[in-house]
């Protein structure tokens, strides 16, 4: 299984931009999926997680602003960023956690994606 971002670009301060994480390939079952991002010269940081289930969790600086949102048929999740500001500026990582099971034991793996950049200018 591997994750395919896409939606990244350029947008004004206070523009939109939406962000598609595609899991592509088969085998095993995803489990709590989410995006996180890496701004220049900074760690990267959580941005937002979404259980199979639907629950959701956000960083708080995003609250209000970003929704993530998953279609569990299309193994494809969302995140619509709104209000965006220069300091939303980074590259954007899709993350899963992959679980596997076989007659002997089960684990879960970690996906990432690429990468996908999203710069908001002032």
């Amino acid at each position: 299984v591997q994750l395919v971002e896409s939606g990244g670009g350029l947008v004004h301060s206070g523009g939109s931009l939406t962000l598609s994480c595609l899991a592509s390939g088969n085998g095993g079952r995803l489990d709590t999926m989410g995006w996180y991002r890496q701004a220049p010269g900074k760690e990267r940081e959580l941005v937002a997680t979404i259980a199979s289930g639907g629950t959701t969790n956000y960083v708080d600086s995003v609250k209000g602003r970003f929704a993530i949102s998953r279609d569990n048929l299309k193994k494809t999740i969302y995140l619509q960023m709104n209000s965006l500001k220069p300091e939303d500026t980074a590259v954007y990582y899709c993350h899963a956690d992959l679980f596997i099971a076989t007659i002997e034991s089960s684990k879960y793996l970690e996906l990432w994606g690429q990468g996908a950049l999203v710069t908001v200018s002032s």
